[in-house]
């Protein structure tokens, strides 16, 4: 739980738009890194649509699914057979903050939500990294493979599906 909030400012962060991008498809690797220099790695799938639409589909080491919208997060663990369904209480609009990112060179731009930094690397007009420092002071890289921008994405594919014998947890 306590990478929540960074997936989420990520995966927003990820689908929003420097160049107008509308919606946003990767593989991705996601590395968090410890003041000990301890990393952990997670691989996966993104896809993502405006206005706030996002589905992280996690392959390694464990599998699970995160559903963001607008108002709430969703986050399925199959290995535990637990769901578990948050509100979000912010409205910040993150496709407005990648929009205003501050180009720093040519392939790099900044970002700030609250306190935190973002660092946004681009390759050929697509979203190769974001780098940011999350709320443990951890040092967060996501880096995509074989994205795909302003394609369409079917909107099913941003609804949970919650196995019946599943236990719900509701915050």
């Amino acid at each position: 739980m306590k990478h929540l909030l960074a997936t989420l400012l990520c995966s927003t962060l990820s689908f929003a738009s420097i160049n107008n991008i509308t919606s946003f498809e990767a593989n991705f690797i996601q590395s968090v890194t410890d003041d000990k220099n301890t990393s952990l790695k997670y691989s996966g799938y993104i896809a993502a649509q405006k206005p706030q639409n996002a589905v992280w589909n996690y392959m390694e080491p464990i599998k699970k699914d995160v559903f963001i919208t607008e108002r709430s997060v969703t986050i399925i663990e199959p290995e535990i057979e637990q769901v578990i369904i948050r509100k979000i209480e912010s409205n910040f609009d993150f496709f407005m903050m990648i929009k205003n990112a501050i180009e720093i060179d040519k392939n790099t731009y900044k970002a700030q939500y609250k306190k935190a930094n973002f660092t946004i690397k681009m390759k050929n007009n697509l979203i190769k990294s974001i780098s940011y420092k999350d709320e443990f002071e951890n040092d967060v890289v996501i880096s995509f493979e074989k994205q795909k921008q302003n394609s369409k994405i079917n909107k099913k594919k941003f609804i949970p599906i919650i196995p019946a014998e599943f236990d719900i947890i509701r915050d």
